[in-house]
């Protein structure tokens, strides 16, 4: 199985803040629900993550056993001038260009379509390495990344085109799990808390 993580909480996101690239630290509710996920994780035979400290953090925390490893297709959206702004000040026009194109690409970061090529690259070489055809039965490939990627996979695993992220919502601390077969990626869960007592 693919198990993709959303990385815990950081103080961006509990700042209600665009958080791409800026390499912001866990909330304490993030390392709760780092210790909340390595209840319901395991075994892996791979841990790999984004390099921003918030998922490679997230990535040890969880204490799967292997060592993690960084890849930086798994990185956030790049927002550029963008990049740590509040939400309530990102202008609405660029809201309506981001929703209305996939390739719009705000002041000096990174479109959707972007994203979703790097993401699917990823993928590909995750199903056929890992995969082999078959469902694992020694351990799960755990990835622990960002909204953007995670939703990207997404897209990916269902065959949609990138703007089915704006169709979907993905909480901090999340599992999206993606089984293997011989044929394609098949979406098992999407946007689960590990916490069975969470709404």
């Amino acid at each position: 199985m693919l198990v993709l993580v959303r990385h815990a909480e950081s103080s961006g996101n509990a700042q209600a803040r665009l958080v791409g690239r800026a390499d912001v630290p866990l909330t304490p509710r993030g390392r709760q629900q780092i210790e909340d996920l390595s209840r319901v994780l395991g075994p892996a035979v791979r841990v790999i993550s984004s390099p921003l400290r918030r998922a490679v953090e997230t990535g040890e925390g969880l204490g799967l056993g292997p060592t993690v490893e960084t890849d930086d297709r798994w990185i956030e959206i790049d927002y550029g001038e963008l990049d740590h702004r509040p939400l309530a000040e990102v202008p609405g026009d660029l809201w309506r260009h981001w929703r209305a194109d996939p390739s719009y690409e705000p002041p000096g970061g990174e479109s959707l379509v972007e994203v979703g090529r790097r993401v699917r690259d990823a993928c590909e070489e995750l199903f056929a390495r890992e995969g082999e055809g078959a469902r694992r039965t020694d351990g799960d490939v755990v990835v622990v990344s960002h909204v953007s990627p995670i939703k990207a996979a997404v897209a990916w695993a269902l065959g949609q085109p990138e703007d089915l992220v704006w169709r979907l919502q993905l909480s901090t601390g999340s599992i999206t799990r993606i089984g293997w077969t011989g044929r394609h990626p098949i979406l098992h869960t999407y946007n689960a808390s590990p916490d069975p007592g969470a709404p």
